[in-house]
C-alpha cells in the first residue's frame, strides 16, 4: 500500500483528492487539516486523521515533515496554496524521509503567486490583458477604461475593483503590491490542467461556472473548445508546471482566450474535472511514483450541480485543534 497524507481536508479541494484516493484498492489515505472540524477528515479511517498547524504557521513544514517521517508517507499533497511554497522549498528534506511531494516546483509556485511575475514570464505564450503596476508609470499608461485593480498576490476575487476612469485610478494610493490591469470583458472559464514531471500536458480540461455561492462554484460543465485547452497548455509549458494547477481564461474583446490567473494546485470543482474522465489526484500519484500514465487523456462534456452532504459523527470522535482559533491572528 502507498501512504499518501492529504492537507487541506476542510475544504473542497482536499475533499475532493481524498475521494478520488480512497477509490483505489493500493493507497492508503491519511487527512490532516488545522481544524478538527474538517470534514475530509472524516473520510479516512480513524487512525489516520492528523491535526497540523495553520500553514502560515513558522512551524508548519517542520511538523509536516516529522508527521510524514513517523507515519511512513510516501507522497504529501497539499490543496491549500499558502502552505506549497513553504514544502516546495524544502522538498528534498521531505525526500530524506520517504515522501515524495505531489505539486509544482518552487520556482513555479513563486512565479504563480505573484501574478505581476506571472504575467511577465506567460508574455508572448498566451495573450495576456495589458499589466501594471500600481506606480506613476503604471498609472500614466494609455488605459481604456474601465479597467481592474487587484492584489498582485492573493486568490479569489479579494480586494478586486474596477475602476471607471482616469480621474478615479489618479485617485488611488501608489502602491507596487497592486496591479492595475486591462478588463476583460468576455466569459470566464476555469481550465483544469495535468502536466507530466517532463512538463508536457497530459490534460487541459476547461469548465464554465455557471451557479456560484460565496466563491464556490455549485454548478457548471466541462465544455469543449480547443482554444481554451491550447492556451491554457500554453501558460503550463511557460511557467514550467509539473503536476496539476488551475489556469483562469477570460475572453478578450477580440473574443481570444487571455489569461487572468494560475491557482497551482488541485481547485475545489476538481470532482467535475474526474467525472469527465480525468482523476488528476490519481494520474498524479502514478506520475510521482514514477508509474507510466497516458502522454495525453481526453475528456468528455458533462455538467454537474452539488450539494452539501452530512458525515454523522460521534461527539468524542471530533479531534480537538487550537490551531484554528489562532488563524487569524496569522492573516495579520
Amino acid at each position: 500500500m502507498t501512504r499518501v497524507l492529504v492537507t487541506g481536508a476542510g475544504g473542497p479541494a482536499g475533499v475532493a483528492v481524498i475521494r478520488s484516493l480512497l477509490a483505489r484498492d493500493d493507497v492508503d489515505v491519511l487527512a490532516a487539516d488545522m481544524d478538527g472540524w474538517a470534514s475530509g477528515l472524516y473520510l479516512v479511517a480513524a487512525g489516520n486523521r492528523r491535526i497540523v498547524p495553520a500553514g502560515r504557521s513558522e512551524t508548519f513544514v517542520d511538523e509536516l515533515i516529522t508527521m510524514c517521517r513517523t507515519d511512513g508517507v510516501d507522497v504529501l499533497f497539499s490543496t491549500v496554496d499558502v502552505e506549497l511554497p513553504g514544502l516546495a522549498a524544502r522538498r528534498d528534506e521531505l525526500l530524506a524521509v520517504g515522501t515524495a511531494l505531489a505539486a509544482p516546483s518552487y520556482e513555479t509556485l513563486v512565479t504563480c503567486l505573484d501574478k505581476h511575475a506571472l504575467a511577465r514570464r506567460v508574455d508572448g505564450a498566451a495573450r495576456i490583458p495589458l499589466t501594471r503596476l500600481l506606480t506613476a508609470e503604471g498609472v500614466a499608461e494609455d488605459w481604456d477604461f474601465p479597467v481592474i485593480v487587484k492584489p498582485r498576490s492573493g486568490a479569489g476575487s479579494r480586494g478586486v475593483r474596477l475602476i471607471p476612469d482616469r480621474d478615479a485610478l489618479e485617485g488611488l494610493t501608489l502602491d507596487d503590491s497592486i496591479l492595475i490591469q486591462e478588463n476583460l470583458p468576455g466569459d470566464e472559464f476555469s481550465v483544469d490542467v495535468l502536466a507530466g514531471l517532463d512538463g508536457g500536458v497530459i490534460a487541459a480540461v476547461p469548465r464554465s461556472r455557471e451557479r456560484v455561492d460565496s466563491g464556490v462554484s455549485i454548478a457548471g460543465r466541462t465544455v469543449k473548445r480547443a482554444e481554451l485547452s491550447d492556451t491554457a497548455a500554453a501558460v503550463a509549458r511557460a511557467i514550467g508546471l509539473t503536476g496539476v494547477a488551475n489556469v483562469q481564461l477570460r475572453y478578450s474583446v477580440e473574443g481570444v482566450p487571455a489569461l487572468l490567473e494560475v491557482n497551482p494546485r488541485f481547485p475545489g470543482a476538481m470532482p467535475l474535472t474526474i467525472a469527465a474522465g480525468v482523476d488528476m489526484p490519481s494520474l498524479l500519484l502514478d506520475l510521482v511514483l514514477g508509474r507510466e500514465v497516458p502522454s495525453s487523456v481526453d475528456f468528455r462534456e458533462v455538467a454537474n450541480v452539488r450539494f452539501l452532504e452530512d458525515v454523522f459523527l460521534d461527539p468524542a470522535d471530533v479531534l480537538v485543534s487550537e490551531n484554528a482559533a489562532h488563524a487569524d491572528e496569522l492573516d495579520e
